[in-house]
């Protein structure tokens, strides 16, 4: 099945009460991975239709599809036929695709602390994140993997953090520091594995929305917006670098002029690094996210961005969804690994 045109409904499918009737979408259909046909018109008198394959989420009236080329949006009373279908044979971005944006995304992330160990980065930043608080690895310590987990077993210990890998899924240093007894960092409240997600920057959608302030240093009020009071030292080295790279700190007002959302935006090199999405909860399902993330598209193409890339726990099953629906696609997932207890 592709994105064509068909004129056939086939043997499997769940059939709706008429073309124009559209299907009742179970509740259990919702989040999982599905291949859907909608109508699109006709010709010559016979309805035309087209199919998507991918999770399925719902967005009001609409149906959304996250296939692997983008969203597609179908109405609900388009949709003819729906059924689960297995879950897709990830396909494996090349290794150095993989490298090269892992590392944009630690440049966007900075730790207070980043020393080179050959291919790897050493970082630490007071335990705020597991992200500025591991050892990257994407390519050769230059030395072997058993000693160069002993150099970061006692960089943690200087620094007074866990000793934790952070290694691309089916990457040769995953493979290789699992061979070492190293084992999934199942206790990270975060998320132990992780899911990177790109999309193309002018494909974004831009909704209209409430006012949105694009500074390039957080104010109080930004920092205030996340529940956390006065951030810690470290905290605010990885969030406000001061310019280097730089980075926007959005920030958007309700009718009364109080913060009602935020998001934190990175330019490094050709992307766009997204981070710290937060929306009041009184707030949420109005298309606030999507103002937020539009408004940094926006500002990242000015800043010569031409691809955005956030980074989303797998266990974040709502996030992933919205994100998909904006158009962002799994690009690669990386894993946390820690020495066994």
């Amino acid at each position: 099945m592709g994105g064509g045109v068909t004129r056939a409904l086939l043997p499997g499918w769940k059939p709706g009460s008429g073309h124009d009737a559209g299907v009742r979408i179970g509740g259990d259909l919702i989040g999982r991975r599905v291949a859907l046909r909608f109508r699109i018109g006709e010709r010559d008198g016979r309805p035309l239709y087209r199919d998507a394959v991918g999770e399925l989420s719902a967005d009001g009236d609409e149906l959304v599809v996250s296939t692997r080329k983008g969203p597609v949006r179908a109405a609900r009373t388009a949709v003819v036929a729906v059924r689960a279908v297995p879950p897709a044979v990830p396909r494996r971005a090349p290794l150095a695709a993989v490298t090269r944006l892992e590392e944009l995304c630690a440049d966007a992330w900075p730790a207070v602390v980043d020393r080179p160990l050959g291919g790897w980065r050493l970082r630490a930043a007071g335990g705020y994140t597991g992200r500025a608080n591991s050892a990257l690895a994407v390519g050769d310590p230059g030395m072997p993997v058993a000693a160069a987990l002993d150099v970061l077993r006692g960089f943690a210990v200087e620094h007074a953090i866990p000793a934790r890998v952070q290694a691309p899924i089916g990457s040769p240093w995953d493979a290789a520091v699992a061979r070492e007894g190293w084992v999934l960092d199942s206790g990270h409240e975060a998320g132990a594995e992780v899911s990177v997600m790109v999309a193309d920057l002018a494909a974004l959608p831009r909704r209209p929305g409430p006012v949105v302030e694009v500074p390039e240093r957080p104010s109080a009020q930004w920092w205030g917006l996340g529940g956390d009071g006065e951030p810690s030292p470290a905290k605010r080295h990885v969030l406000d670098p001061g310019g280097s790279p730089r980075t926007a700190f959005l920030l958007a007002r309700g009718a009364d002029g109080e913060p009602v959302g935020r998001l934190r935006a990175t330019a490094v090199a050709d992307h766009l690094h997204l981070s710290v999405l937060d929306v009041l909860p009184t707030e949420r399902r109005k298309g606030l996210a999507t103002t937020l993330v539009g408004v940094a598209a926006d500002w990242g193409g000015a800043a010569a961005a031409r691809w955005a890339v956030l980074q989303v726990a797998l266990h974040n099953t709502g996030a992933r969804a919205l994100y998909g629906r904006l158009g962002f696609v799994e690009h690669h997932r990386y894993r946390y690994l820690v020495p066994p207890s």
